[in-house]
Formats: C-alpha cells, structure tokens, sequence
C-alpha cells in the first residue's frame, strides 16, 4: 500500500505544474470508528456469531481510531485516488454459549478475547462532467468508479487456542462525487458509491470540509460511514463502520 501511495505520489510530481490549477494532493488523516452488527467464523453465521454491541459474554467492542491516507490526482476533468483505511477493533469477557468459530469449539465460562480488522484500499476514477472551475464558487460533479479491496480478518482467542478466519473481497462500487468551492480557502466534498450482489453489499458515504488559508497546506475534518455485507468462505460480516475523521493535507 505504502509503495503504490508513493508511486502515484512521484508521478503526480513529475507532471508540469501549468498544465492544471490542481495536480496532486496527498492527506494524512486520523479516523475514530465505531462498529455495529455481527460477524461469525462459520458460513452463513452459524453458531459463532458474535456482536460487535456486545453479547454471549463478550463485551461491547472497542472504538477503531488509526491513521489513514489518500493520494489523488488531477488532470482536466479526470480524477485518480488512492486511498487507506484500516479498522481494528476488540473486546474480551466470558462466554456464556458454547461457540464454533474457525472450526474449533468454546465453551461456556470460557474466558475468550474476540478480534476484528478490516484494511481498505480504494482506487477511485472521477469524470466531472460538471467542471466549472472559472467561477466565484466553483462546482464539481461527476460518477465515480471504484475498485476497492477489502481484507477481513477475525479472530477468536483464549489460553493458547487461536481461531482465525480471513477473506480478501474485491468490491467495484458506482456512485459519484461532488465538491463545492465556497471560496478559495473553503471547499465541501461529498462522495457515494454501492454495490450489491448476492448476500455481499457494499455502500460507502463520505461528506468532508477543506480549509486553506495558505495556497498549497490545508486541514481537512469529514464524516465517513461504510456498511458492509460479506458472506463467503466461512467469513460472515454483517456491520457498519462510521465516524469522524480529520487531517491534513497538501495540493502540488
């Protein structure tokens, strides 16, 4: 992930200035989650089904808060991002039902420690068909496709037995995006994008501010909302992820 950043980073570098108002721009973000729904280490969430509210002995899980990053880049009326998102989260207590998680049983009044990670890559390509960038407040508005990986990884542990299921899905999403320019130093943007087949289901939301007061260095504050259906080789995951986030960032 770290090198494909860089690599659309140098690239973005290498394109002459003139040719757009807005090459490149790289954020750097801390996102607070929280997660709701259930997830299971069998298929179709049988018997070791656990709820991320809390329930069979286990706590209610812990808020995600890590780092997360994006590189975009900008030619005309066309945009490429490449975005990180990782959500980790966990709780721990005594089970009070006998679970069947990765294919291995607990037991009640077993004391377990339960795990959940979800890393997302996103790679977006914008067309603005709506492109005024020559006015007081400049509109920009267009669909949205993108290619996104999602890797979960769950996992149930207690005195030495370990329980681990894992599944990388890749989800294309259609949706759009939209970004207001208030002025030169204030911008909104808002992003959607979904898919649904099957029992899997991906929906994304994204509404975000930028501020500038210096030409090329800004901050950015958002709130991000993902809910995702996953049910395929024993990894079940039926929840949604939201939150606030904010950052900074740099145009070149």
């Amino acid at each position: 992930m770290k090198r494909m950043l860089l690599a659309i980073a140098a690239a973005a570098l290498a394109v002459p200035a003139a040719q757009a108002d807005e090459m490149a721009s790289v954020k750097l973000g801390y996102q607070y989650m929280t997660a709701s729904g259930t997830f299971a280490g069998n298929k179709g969430g049988q018997q070791g089904t656990l709820s991320f509210g809390g329930g069979n002995g286990v706590a209610k899980f812990k808020k995600s808060t890590n780092t997360t990053g994006e590189v975009a880049l900008q030619l005309g009326d066309w945009r490429l991002s490449v975005g990180y998102l990782p959500v980790k989260t966990s709780a721990t207590g005594t089970l009070n039902t006998r679970l069947t998680f990765g294919g291995q049983q607990f037991n009640v009044n077993q004391s377990v420690t339960a795990d959940a990670k979800v890393d997302l890559v996103d790679v977006g390509l914008t067309w603005y068909l709506v492109n005024m960038d020559d006015i007081p407040t400049r509109f920009q508005l267009g669909p949205e496709l993108s290619i996104k990986s999602a890797r979960a990884n769950l996992q149930l542990s207690s005195l030495g037995q370990t329980a681990t299921v894992s599944k990388t899905v890749p989800i294309p999403t259609i949706g759009a995006r939209a970004r207001i320019a208030l002025a030169d130093f204030l911008g909104v943007v808002g992003r959607i994008g979904w898919i649904g087949s099957g029992k899997n289901k991906f929906v994304d939301t994204d509404l975000q501010v930028e501020f500038s007061p210096l030409p090329l260095v800004g901050v950015y504050a958002g709130y991000r909302q993902i809910q995702v259906k996953v049910d395929q080789n024993n990894v079940y995951l039926d929840a949604t992820f939201k939150g606030p986030y904010a950052g900074v960032f740099a145009r070149f």
